[in-house]
């Protein structure tokens, strides 16, 4: 009996042993990471630091010679046009009173008129635009309420008539600026050669007003000081308007058209804004990038859609983040980059999990934005995709989801 329980013993040790040792030679599913293509919105932007920018910006300058008195005004401080003191300059010596600068003087004078009547052109054709912008929103916010036109062009026309109306703005501003340096001109001409005994009385002293109502940027003569004609005194801006600039790879500049759309991020407000770009500078400059590498950059200035309302502490010179979008769908079939690979002819290629077992697939892709990318063919919605495959992943590999 001692014998036949030995062999049973025997041979029950055996058979674990022939047990584990198939076990071990039995091939392990590998774990494996898995998302599903789906059907989504998709967009592809060039991703840069901008900062911005006073659109229209006005350096008040002295328009005669004389003694300019002490400038009390700080950066930050609002002016209103017409009405906000600048700056105030008193006759010079009489002996700088020559025939000379009453030359002069009247020289600005013309140049000043000149500037005016070329501003006026502009501003009529910028009326025209914004008429014909208004005109086709309004026909075709018509069309869209009967579902006759399709929701892109009716942003399209949106977008067009907010430009119109900042070209408008701009060319109203420019006119403003001509007729009020006519204005000073003519005044500075006035007193270029008066009665020596007149310019003692302080009522012959020169008041330069604000031609904008906007804010100090900055003083650039605080103190007294004797000033000639054409002495930059004073930076004025309205911190209102205010459009960005995004310095972008050369390359990455020849995909962006003015009027695509710009995700303004980071800018310190709780919201993102809307941005559109509106131009794209034709010539580039050199920049040396934070590895030492020399760089071809091209400016890319871009208008903020969003009200000043929307953005009240936003100033001149802030720092922003820009995802200005190159392509853009609201439906199209994604799969997650990090499961494409290239196969042994240079073809995308994914695993998808097939069973129990992985299968790997050739496919064709469309736009990719880095994080996901289009799937012209290959796959279906639903499919399963490894993720990040490791060097134990192969074509009919035991996988398992991890």
């Amino acid at each position: 009996m001692k014998n036949v329980a030995r062999r049973i013993t025997y041979s029950l040790l055996l058979a674990c042993a022939v047990a584990a040792i198939a076990y071990g030679f039995k091939p392990q599913p590998v774990a494996v990471d898995v998302e599903t293509v789906s059907t989504g919105p998709m967009m592809v932007t060039v991703d840069e630091d901008g900062r911005t920018r006073i659109r229209e910006k006005y350096i008040v300058s002295a328009p005669l010679a004389g003694r300019l008195r002490r400038i009390e005004l700080e950066p930050g401080d609002t002016t209103e046009a017409g009405e906000t003191l600048l700056a105030t300059i008193e006759p010079g010596d009489p002996e700088l009173l020559d025939s000379r600068a009453l030359a002069q003087a009247e020289a600005r004078v013309n140049a000043a008129a000149a500037a005016l009547k070329q501003a006026e052109p502009h501003l009529k054709n910028a009326r025209t635009a914004l008429d014909f912008a208004e005109t086709e929103l309004g026909r075709k916010r018509e069309l869209a309420a009967s579902k006759a036109l399709s929701q892109e062009l009716l942003d399209d026309a949106e977008m067009q008539f907010k430009m119109r109306s900042e070209e408008y703005r701009s060319a109203k501003f420019a006119m403003e600026i001509a007729t009020y340096e006519l204005q000073q001109a003519q005044a500075a001409a006035s007193r270029t050669n008066p009665d020596v005994d007149a310019i003692q009385d302080d009522s012959w002293n020169f008041r330069i007003d604000s031609p904008i109502n906007g804010r100090v940027l900055r003083v650039l003569q605080k103190s007294s000081a004797i000033v000639t004609a054409g002495t930059p005194l004073i930076e004025l801006g309205d911190a209102s308007d205010l459009e960005i600039e995004i310095d972008v790879l050369s390359s990455d500049a020849v995909g962006i058209k003015p009027g695509d759309r710009v995700i303004i991020e980071h800018w310190g407000g709780e919201r993102e804004l809307e941005g559109r770009v509106q131009m794209v500078e034709p010539a580039a400059f050199t920049k040396i990038s934070a590895l030492g590498v020399e760089e071809q950059r091209v400016w890319v200035i871009v208008d903020i859609v969003d009200p000043p309302s929307k953005r009240p502490t936003l100033g001149d010179g802030y720092r922003v983040e820009g995802r200005i979008v190159t392509w853009e769908s609201s439906s199209v079939l994604r799969v997650p980059t990090s499961g494409l690979f290239r196969d042994e002819d240079r073809n995308w290629s994914v695993f998808v999990v097939d069973g129990t077992k992985s299968k790997m697939i050739n496919i064709e892709i469309g736009q990719n934005n880095g994080l996901v990318a289009e799937v012209t063919q290959g796959l279906s919605e639903g499919d399963s995709v490894i993720v990040h495959p490791s060097d134990q992943v192969a074509d009919g590999v035991l996988v398992e989801r991890r």
